[in-house]
Parts: structure tokens; sequence; C-alpha cells
């Protein structure tokens, strides 16, 4: 989508940051910026993925508007 100029926010659960700076360095890409959350998700409950939405809020309007992470 990035590619498109359509803004996005890559999110990934903790245990997958290896495998992204891997795929990032693959892709030519290694600054290529991504949100981390915690790991896992599958029993995080309607309530626990609310929470992890709403602390990573500021990440993605940072992403999608200036084009970087806060704070990196």
């Amino acid at each position: 989508m990035e590619r498109q100029g359509i803004p996005a926010a890559t999110i990934i659960t903790s245990v997958f940051v290896n495998t992204a700076r891997a795929y990032t360095r693959l892709m030519g890409v290694p600054d290529f910026p991504y949100l981390v959350c915690p790991h896992p998700i599958t029993n995080a409950g309607a309530d626990g993925l609310l929470e992890r939405a709403h602390a990573l809020t500021p990440e993605v309007r940072g992403l999608l508007i200036n084009g970087a992470v806060p704070g990196r």
C-alpha cells in the first residue's frame, strides 16, 4: 500500500520482531517502520485487544500522519 501512496501501519506481535527485521532487510527497506504489540493476541479477548489498540494509537497516528514512529 505504501508503494501506491497509501499510508499504512504494520503491526506485529513481539515474537515476530526477528522475522520482521530479516524480512525488511531482505526487501531492501531495513528501516521500514512497524509497530509491536505483546504476544499472544489470540487469548487477549475483546477488552485486551481494545487496550492494546489504545496503547498503540499514538504510534499508529504518527506512522500514518508523519511516516515515522514517535520517539524512534
